[in-house]
């Protein structure tokens, strides 16, 4: 596959998407293009298993700490800048590397995507109802709006839920039909990684571990008075923060960041076990980068012969 053509790796976390993002731009002289939203952030290293800069063997790296932890992270400003940070990889004659979890994220940076719009006005009348009465009560309102948004963004994640009806309000339309087809803007091969529950269950539990080990309660710990709310919501930070503030033990806190990664893992693997272009691949699959580059090479698959959706288990 020539320079310039687009591949991502995709799925839910803890499979090693970055691992192997990397390894593809080693062996096909590219440069990778973070796709995590949290990893946007400088600082949030431990808890979102950011690569250092040693172990990115210097391979650049895109949109990582770019983001200031008090800034409110933007899908249309990521898409800005990805999509130069990708056109500039590829006018040097490189492959840009897409890889991350962060399903709209990858959408809006791969696809023909017309963001939503937003209107502050409407947001901050959201959020003041989100601060009165809860996420819960306003899960169940997009669940009576739009069921299938409801199902796919889950009764605890506030932000996306007040997106959903700031959409619905705005368009009079689902939040699904804001989406567009899935067109790519350029040529691109994705690359999804999936293995078995247990074993992902059991790997997210181990990563889990390895933060708390690694000082995850003392990054934290030194970002706490900085961080914005996207920050403060990520999954192990938000854990953290309510042991900070002495609302839980640690132990409880780790335990809660364990069940809230594999509730993550189930929603990306349901965004991403949608699209139909993705070619699955096992990621305990001792050959995994060579079975990645004959995927890549096989770019031109039609999309209709590709695996049919995956899902977490199967």
């Amino acid at each position: 596959m020539g320079a310039g053509v687009r591949v991502a790796v995709v799925g839910p976390t803890a499979t090693g998407k970055s691992e192997l993002g990397l390894a593809l731009a080693e062996a096909l002289g590219g440069e990778v293009v973070n796709a995590d939203a949290m990893q946007l952030y400088r600082g949030m290293d431990i808890g979102t298993a950011k690569l250092t800069v040693a172990e990115r063997r210097g391979v650049a790296h895109h949109q990582l700490d770019v983001l200031d932890v008090g800034e409110e992270a933007s899908v249309a400003a990521y898409q800005r800048h990805a999509r130069a940070d990708l056109e500039a990889i590829e006018a040097g004659g490189r492959t840009g590397v897409v890889v991350g979890g962060s399903g709209l994220y990858v959408r809006a940076l791969l696809d023909r995507m017309e963001l939503a719009p937003t209107d502050p006005a409407v947001r901050a009348r959201l959020e003041s109802r989100l601060a009165e009465l809860g996420p819960g009560l306003l899960h169940d309102e997009l669940a009576r709006l739009d069921p299938a948004a409801a199902e796919a963004i889950g009764r605890s994640n506030a932000r996306r839920i007040v997106r959903a009806l700031e959409v619905i309000e705005l368009t009079g339309r689902p939040l699904r039909a804001a989406l567009p087809e899935q067109e790519y803007v350029a040529a691109t091969v994705q690359v999804g990684l999936d293995c078995a529950r247990d074993v992902l269950d059991a790997r997210i539990e181990a990563r889990v571990d390895r933060m708390w080990a690694a000082g995850l309660v003392d990054e934290v710990r030194g970002l706490a008075d900085a961080m914005g709310r996207t920050a403060a919501r990520a999954v192990g930070y938000a854990q953290v923060l309510a042991v900070l503030r002495g609302e839980t033990d640690e132990a409880s806190a780790r335990e809660a960041t364990v069940i809230a990664t594999r509730r993550l893992a189930r929603r990306q693997m349901g965004w991403f076990g949608r699209d139909r272009r993705v070619h699955w691949l096992d990621a305990t699959d001792p050959d995994l980068v060579e079975r990645a580059l004959e995927v890549v090479a096989r770019g031109g698959q039609p999309p209709e012969t590709a695996p049919a959706r995956r899902t977490l288990g199967s």
